[in-house]
C-alpha cells in the first residue's frame, strides 16, 4: 500500500476535521500519514509558517521566533540538518526521492495552505503555556516538549507524530545504543511529568514503533543488521502495565532474526477500536486479535 495506517485513519474516520487532526514534527510529513485525501500538518522550521521576526534593535525575540527556536534546539544533526555520520541514521535521512502520490506543486501547496489555517492556532497555543518542567536537550525531548505545550492548549489533535533517529546502528552499536535509548528516557520522563503537572495523563496514550527491528548476532564492525522483531512500548494513564507477549529467544532465530510472537498490527489495532473509538477493520483491512493493553 502507498498509503499509511494513520493515512487510512484520517481518511475514513476524520473527514471534515480541523487541519490539525494530526501534527508531526519533522523534516516530512511521515508515511505512516501518506492519504488519499492528505491530512494533518508536518512542520519543524519557522520559514514554514508566518510569523514575525524580532524587531530590529531591541534585542528581543518574538514570541513565535522563540517558540521555533525551541522546537530545533539540540538536534542530532549538522547546522543543515542532516543526520551526522556514525549516528546511525534512520530511513527518513537517507536521500533519495520518497514516493508519494502528489505532485511536487500539489504537495507545495497543501503545506502551504495547511500552515496559513494553522500557524496562527499554534502560535497562540505556544504563548499560552509554558512548562515548568524541565526537559532535556536533544530533539526528541524538544519534540515532546512542543507536543505537551500543544496538548495544554486544547489543539483538537488525535494524533501527534515526533521521531529519534540513530539507531539504524550497523557499526559501534554498544555507545550509540545506550546514549540513544537514555536521550528517549529523559525525553519520555520529563514529557510523562508534564502531562501529570497539567492533568492531562489520563487523556494521553504515547506508542513507540520502529522502522524495523534489529539482528541478535554482532557483525564485523560492532554493529548489528536490519531484523525483523523490535519491541514497542505504550504508556499512558489509561494503558495497563506489563509485558504482553513473551520474551523472545536469542538462540532458537529465524535465519539469524528473532521470532516475533505479536504482530505488530493487533497494537494498531487496539489503539484504534480501543482508544481512538474507530473500526480498526476499516483502516487495518481486516480485524487482528486484540490485545489487553487498554
Amino acid at each position: 500500500m502507498s498509503d499509511g495506517w494513520l493515512g487510512r485513519y484520517f481518511d475514513n474516520c476524520c473527514a471534515g476535521a480541523d487541519p490539525t487532526v494530526g501534527v508531526a514534527i519533522g523534516e516530512e510529513t511521515p508515511q505512516a500519514f501518506a492519504a488519499k485525501k492528505p491530512t494533518g500538518v508536518t512542520f519543524s522550521r519557522p520559514e514554514q509558517f508566518r510569523f514575525r521576526p524580532s524587531e530590529p534593535g531591541n534585542g528581543q525575540m518574538s514570541a513565535e521566533e522563540m517558540f521555533f527556536r525551541q522546537l530545533n534546539e539540540g538536534g542530532a544533526g549538522d547546522e543543515s540538518g542532516n543526520v551526522t555520520s556514525n549516528t546511525g541514521g534512520s530511513i527518513g535521512a537517507i536521500s533519495g526521492k520518497t514516493k508519494n502520490d502528489l505532485s511536487t506543486l500539489d504537495f507545495l501547496q497543501r503545506t502551504a495552505l495547511d500552515a496559513q489555517l494553522s500557524s496562527d492556532k499554534i502560535l497562540a497555543i505556544a504563548r499560552k503555556y509554558k512548562s515548568t518542567v524541565p526537559y532535556p536537550q536533544g530533539q526528541l525531548a524538544a519534540s515532546l516538549n512542543i507536543v505537551a505545550r500543544m496538548i495544554a492548549g486544547g489543539l483538537p489533535t488525535r494524533v501527534y507524530y515526533a521521531s529519534q533517529g540513530g539507531f539504524d546502528t550497523h557499526a559501534g552499536q554498544i555507545n550509540t545504543h545506550e546514549r540513544l535509548m537514555g536521550e528517549f528516557n529523559e525525553a519520555v520522563t520529563a514529557f510523562v511529568a508534564d502531562l501529570k503537572q497539567q492533568g492531562n495523563f489520563e487523556r494521553v496514550l504515547l506508542m513507540t514503533f520502529s522502522e524495523f527491528g534489529r539482528r541478535v548476532q554482532e557483525n564485523a564492525n560492532g554493529g548489528t543488521d536490519h531484523g525483523a522483531a523490535a519491541p514497542m512500548f505504550v504508556m499512558g494513564g489509561g494503558v495497563k502495565a506489563g509485558l504482553f507477549g513473551k520474551y523472545p529467544s536469542l538462540t532458537d532465530l529465524d535465519h539469524g532474526d528473532l521470532k516475533f510472537n505479536t504482530d505488530f498490527r493487533s497494537v494498531y489495532g487496539t489503539i484504534l477500536d480501543r482508544w481512538l473509538k474507530a473500526p480498526s477493520e476499516l483502516v487495518l483491512g481486516r480485524k487482528f486479535p486484540a490485545l489487553q493493553i487498554v
